[in-house]
């Protein structure tokens, strides 16, 4: 199931994302107060906006304009609005998104796509570790493009490893969708219960939210311990609410795939300009066939590289590697930049580590700081050097470290209305 763009020759993808393009500039100038504002503010003429390099004439979008101006994105009457979803706030106020049903339509071929990419035929049943309510628009877009590609769902929703493992011995999934370092939780109920992990039946799990490899694509941290003990394939997915679209790996596992009938994208630097091929950049999208809410040239914050060499798998399309952080979450500490992805890697590798938080803060000087809260079993001295040995050997900085009760550490990780947990708590203005 791979549509006929995606196998298309670089210079006919291209082709055909001008055609898409202009299409989007005309229905925003016509329907999108924000962007007909922006416009006629910057003096844009669209006639001129012909090809994909044109785009760096036209103002980028932020997360900030849609917090503020969040009712102007949207372009059609309320009554033509099915489904509302807002983004997970992480870095700020959540975003309201309106669907239309067009748009639901687009978003259950996204993700039907997206699951043919990892494999996932008619014939499976996955098994959906999500939440699918409170207004999250992931959850709802497994269903649909399970729904689109005739395979079979079953909604546990996330959590509650007693329950996950019931499902699965009741209903036979081939596939999951969950967190990977829910996974591990799951490992740990299975082995308690003796249960035979390789016999579940489960061949693959399709994961969202956390990084499963490294920028070479191997395997990091915690993808390694998932493999050590459960033999199943490993798929990373990519997406965001604002995007409407994924970017989900296919069997060679060599980066999520671009589908350029669903989303334009460009990899830009510090100054908006495009990074050099093979060069991290903030991920900048523009959707393509979107009705209730299309966006044009928004900032993700994600910084990321694509990859643009032929894959194996017969797509012709770029792939995004693993996000190396987020541009706002870039910490500078004792002369070092780096992102909490980073240190994520190097906690998944103690098991003794039970959750843990990152909190990022700014000291009286005006520099950054790094606390890692750590819940354990083990809250010793000499666990504590093992953990800075660690981050010494790695990272070549050490954060301060304080262990925390578990409970305490959840209600940080579990704020209220959440629905994925929290483990960064960037506090810097």
């Amino acid at each position: 199931m791979i549509p006929e763009i995606e196998k298309a020759s670089s210079a006919t993808i291209k082709a055909y994302q001008e055609a898409e393009l202009k299409k989007l500039l005309q229905y925003l100038n016509t329907h999108s107060s924000y962007y007909k504002r922006l416009f006629k503010s910057e003096n844009i003429n669209l006639n001129s906006i012909n090809t994909l390099e044109d785009l760096t004439r036209i103002p980028t979008t932020t997360k900030e304009d849609l917090q503020r101006y969040n009712d102007d994105f949207i372009c059609v009457p309320r009554h033509d609005i099915i489904d509302y979803v807002t983004t997970s706030g992480t870095l700020g106020e959540p975003v309201t998104f309106a669907l239309t049903d067009n748009d639901l339509k687009r978003l259950a071929h996204n993700e039907a796509i997206s699951f043919a990419c990892a494999g996932v035929k008619k014939a499976d049943v996955i098994q959906l570790m999500t939440t699918i309510d409170r207004r999250f628009m992931a959850g709802l877009a497994y269903f649909l493009g399970a729904r689109e590609l005739g395979a079979g769902i079953i909604r546990v929703g996330n959590g509650i490893p007693e329950l996950q493992w019931d499902s699965i011995k009741k209903f036979k999934p081939t596939y999951i969708i969950a967190v990977p370092s829910f996974l591990l939780k799951l490992i740990e109920y299975a082995e308690q219960h003796h249960i035979d992990l390789n016999n579940s039946g489960v061949k693959g799990a399709i994961c969202i939210g956390e990084s499963l490899r490294e920028q070479d694509f191997s395997l990091n941290i915690l993808s390694k311990k998932i493999k050590d003990k459960w033999d199943i394939d490993l798929f990373s997915t990519y997406a965001s609410t604002e995007m409407n679209t994924a970017f989900t790996e296919c069997e060679a596992q060599q980066g999520g795939h671009h589908h350029p009938e669903l989303i334009i994208i460009e990899i830009l630097d510090e100054n908006n300009a495009p990074v050099k091929a093979g060069e991290p950049g903030e991920l900048t999208i523009s959707t393509l066939g979107v009705e209730g809410m299309p966006l044009l040239r928004f900032k993700t914050g994600d910084i990321v590289t694509a990859h643009t060499e032929a894959c194996s798998c017969g797509r012709n399309t770029t792939r995004l590697g693993p996000v190396i952080g987020r541009k706002k979450q870039m910490i500078k500490y004792k002369g070092t930049t780096l992102y909490p992805p980073a240190m994520h890697n190097i906690l998944n590798d103690f098991n003794a580590i039970d959750s843990y938080v990152i909190e990022i803060s700014h000291n009286n000087i005006g520099t950054d700081e790094i606390l890692l809260k750590i819940a354990t079993n083990n809250a010793t001295e000499e666990f504590l050097q093992k953990i800075k040995d660690h981050f010494r050997a790695k990272l070549r900085v050490l954060p301060k470290i304080e262990f925390c009760d578990k409970k305490e550490l959840q209600k940080l990780q579990f704020p209220k209305m959440s629905r994925k947990p929290v483990l960064v708590i960037d506090r810097r203005e």
